[in-house]
């Protein structure tokens, strides 16, 4: 928890920016230090200073200090995406796992493929392909052309255009 400034005669962010004197009992003052107005101002734009009066006084004292963390950081990212906030983030970032799972996945299955093709391939009376699957020997081979790969006859993760574009950003405004 950061210290009181009201000790030092210099108000808290939080009555600097409202404009009157700090008390010694100062609700805002251990968590809007001087050094940080900014905190402050975006708390307020987005929440109120009453309302975060009012939530504070509710919360005990050793909760305090990660309910204006969490109130920081939302307001922070309300100011950046006013229509998204924090969704919008985490939103961004689920996508962006969802598509390196894929990509990873798709690299995954490539690797077990070239590996099972480095196999000499079994005697044919040894294994038999069971109907309606391909053997390894069947495949076809993988050929590049112009950023695709033609031989596969779904599409690859990263050449799909039908999911969304993560340089788009999808959910509206700047991201973090």
């Amino acid at each position: 928890m950061a210290s009181s400034s009201s000790s030092y005669n210099s108000p808290c962010a939080a009555c600097k920016f409202l404009r009157r004197k700090c008390m010694p009992g100062c609700i805002f003052a251990p968590y809007f230090p001087p050094e940080e107005p900014q905190k402050f101002a975006n708390v307020h734009k987005i929440f109120g200073a009453s309302n975060v009066t009012k939530l504070l006084n509710e919360l005990l004292p050793h909760q305090r200090e990660d309910a204006v963390n969490s109130l920081a950081y939302e307001a922070e990212a309300r100011v950046r995406d006013p229509v998204y906030g924090c969704v919008g983030a985490i939103s961004f970032l689920q996508r962006q796992v969802q598509r390196l799972q894929k990509e990873l996945d798709a690299a995954n299955t490539d690797l077990l493929r070239y590996s099972l093709t480095d196999i000499p391939p079994p005697p044919p009376s040894s294994l038999s392909v069971p109907p309606g699957m391909v053997s390894v020997q069947q495949m076809p081979q993988r050929q590049f052309s112009g950023g695709v790969y033609s031989s596969f006859p779904y599409s690859l993760p990263w050449t799909d255009t039908s999911s969304e574009d993560m340089s788009e950003g999808g959910g509206g405004g700047n991201h973090l």
